[in-house]
């Protein structure tokens, strides 16, 4: 019997059957997929890339990668710059060029690769050295008694000019207004040594050097005898440029904005940055007025090639730090790919928020909210950066320390924590009344004003239960965290504290002179009053204190003192120390083991669903 012949399109159903059981099958994993639990070794597993640079030639990048704890080289060479580990040759046996009696920093190669130009950081003073490769030889150039550093070579490699900070002396204020010395630019000859001033700051704002972050080099000699530099003239660090015969610095970066991470093309003629123009939680590539990357993404570290693309490193709120290059048509091509197992597609979009502090100042936060799945009210955290001259931001950030903690983040909130991360006044990014904000730190506090904001705006969020707030974070992070639990037991129920200060007197020392002991004693007390040492007597709260014994950021001691006044105050506090780690852990397991213990001690006070 003949079958019946099939309407155009049409098929029998255990056809269709076959083919759309894939379909729902991927259908109803996808939810799931999005909500997978994952933990914190997988979260902290990416490879994290930084120091960025290009050969003399322009024609290759190289960076370095750490792979929890592994530290590898990497380069990629022009056209495809295909990445590849770079091994070193067996016969380059490293050796110590240059011998001299101070900290050696800011070595900067001369164009016609015959000297060697850095930094001698000797304490009180700083003096710019050159190094001489055939004599083998230390000259210093125009030394004073004063801060010199970031030196640069004119092309022709006869000159170098340099900045000079004078030594704050007892007259230095700080505050959005805060003064000093004026700092300025000069140009030494490298042979003699002899140098000149080319420009000075003016008097008031602007008057003390602020440096760009993540640039070593604070100076950029472009074509036709023009130096490039920051400068805070008008609240805001911009990019300014100065003839080398005199005359106003020029400013070429108008706006409320930051730059970040300076770098002349290759023609000496124009430069690129990144910056938070128009997008103040991220970081965007810049060539001149032309914004070359937007979007949701982070860039940073640009270096131009000689071919026209820009090497970079960049990440997303789910994306961590990778290398990419930007071809001159915008395309932009990562040059490695995270690992499989990271945990991409169960991470959060971090949501920008504005909060106003009890004294009308506002500031921005990150907030991370649990998955669409998890409903009713959350317990929650708030994280306070260190610095305090950082920012955190919408997505994976440029340093590593940081790069951490937003993966802590976003592994809290995927336990159903709702997790705000707030930028609190004197950090950066924001202009320099804000990082210079009044009171702030040991001369008053003035950020737990915004640490109280935080606490009530997660208290009147219907999604959080208010009994369940809890704070962490780590050095500056640390003493605010601290702060929140010893003046705010009530709205803070628990905290983590990584390598804080408890009293300000141990890592401070004042500028007032010794002769002076009246206004001495009156820093002192101030900064006292300022710490949570002072406000032992109310803190209720259990606390997590984590600190390396070989801390030469935060005095040990502050936990030590701690410690001994949690016991006579009778309050609930675990503690962990690692012993000869640094402020900074250098080893990735112990990162780890902090992480997961900061993980249990939340979750044994606040009992996340």
């Amino acid at each position: 019997m003949a079958r019946k012949p099939r309407r155009r399109g049409s098929r029998p159903l255990q056809d269709v059957r076959k083919d759309v059981r894939p379909l729902l099958a991927l259908l109803i994993a996808l939810p799931l997929a999005a909500a997978q639990p994952f933990t914190i070794d997988q979260v902290l597993s990416a490879p994290f890339p930084e120091n960025l640079t290009a050969s003399p030639k322009g024609d290759a990048v190289s960076w370095t990668q750490d792979t929890a704890g592994a530290r590898t080289n990497w380069i990629a060479r022009a056209p495809d710059y295909k990445a590849t580990v770079d091994f070193p040759r067996e016969d380059n046996k490293p050796e110590q060029l240059i011998h001299e009696r101070g900290k050696t920093t800011n070595l900067r190669w001369s164009p016609d690769r015959t000297l060697i130009a850095f930094t001698s950081q000797r304490g009180d003073h700083a003096f710019v050295g050159i190094y001489d490769v055939a004599t083998k030889s230390v000259r210093f150039a125009d030394p004073s008694v004063d801060l010199d550093q970031s030196p640069v070579w004119s092309p022709d490699s006869r000159q170098i000019a340099f900045i000079r900070v004078p030594t704050p002396g007892p007259e230095f204020e700080y505050g959005p207004k805060r003064t000093g010395p004026p700092w300025s630019i000069r140009v030494a000859d490298a042979k003699t040594g002899e140098g000149r001033e080319v420009w000075k700051a003016k008097e008031g704002r602007g008057s003390v050097f602020w440096p760009v972050p993540g640039t070593s080099n604070q100076l950029l000699w472009m074509s036709g005898d023009r130096l490039a530099f920051p400068w805070e003239r008008d609240g805001w660090l911009h990019l300014y440029t100065i003839q080398m015969s005199g005359g106003e610095a020029k400013l070429l970066t108008p706006g409320e904005f930051e730059i970040q991470d300076l770098a002349p093309t290759p023609d000496g003629i124009g430069f690129v940055l990144s910056s938070n123009q128009g997008d103040p939680d991220r970081r965007h590539i810049w060539r001149g007025s032309r914004q070359l990357t937007k979007g949701d993404g982070i860039e940073w570290s640009p270096v131009p090639l000689a071919d026209g693309r820009i090497a970079f490193l960049h990440s997303g709120p789910k994306m961590p730090a990778r290398v990419a290059i930007l071809d001159p048509d915008g395309t932009i091509r990562d040059l490695a790919q995270i690992p499989a197992g990271f945990p991409t597609a169960s991470l959060v979009d971090p949501q920008p928020v504005i909060l106003t502090a009890k004294d009308g100042l506002k500031f921005h936060g990150q907030l991370f909210l649990p998955p669409d799945d998890a409903t009713g009210k959350h317990p929650a955290v708030v994280f306070f950066h260190g610095g305090s001259r950082r920012q955190m931001l919408l997505g994976w950030h440029y340093m590593q320390y940081y790069n951490q903690a937003y993966g802590f983040n976003q592994y809290l909130a995927s336990k159903g924590y709702v997790v705000l991360s707030i930028n609190y006044r004197s950090g950066i990014g924001y202009g320099s009344d804000f990082r210079e904000a009044p009171a702030f730190g040991a001369t008053g506090a003035s950020e737990f004003n915004d640490v109280l904001a935080a606490g009530s705006f997660l208290r009147a969020r219907s999604d959080v239960d208010p009994a369940r707030i809890g704070a962490w974070g780590g050095s500056y992070g640390g003493y605010l965290t601290a702060l929140a639990l010893a003046r705010a037991s009530d709205i803070f129920k628990v905290g983590v504290d990584i390598s804080g200060v408890h009293d300000w007197n141990l890592e401070v020392t004042t500028v007032a002179p010794a002769r002076d002991r009246e206004k001495r004693q009156a820093i002192e007390r101030l900064a006292f009053e300022s710490s949570p040492m002072a406000s032992i007597k109310t803190w209720r709260s259990p606390v997590l204190l984590i600190q390396g014994d070989d801390d030469h950021t935060v005095a040990f001691a502050q936990m030590v003192q701690l410690v001994a006044a949690l016991r006579k105050q009778g309050v609930p506090f675990e503690q962990m120390v690692l012993p000869d780690e640094d402020h900074e852990f250098k080893v990735h397991a112990d990162w780890l083991k902090a992480y997961h213990a900061a993980d249990a001690f939340l979750a044994r006070y606040l009992n996340p669903k």
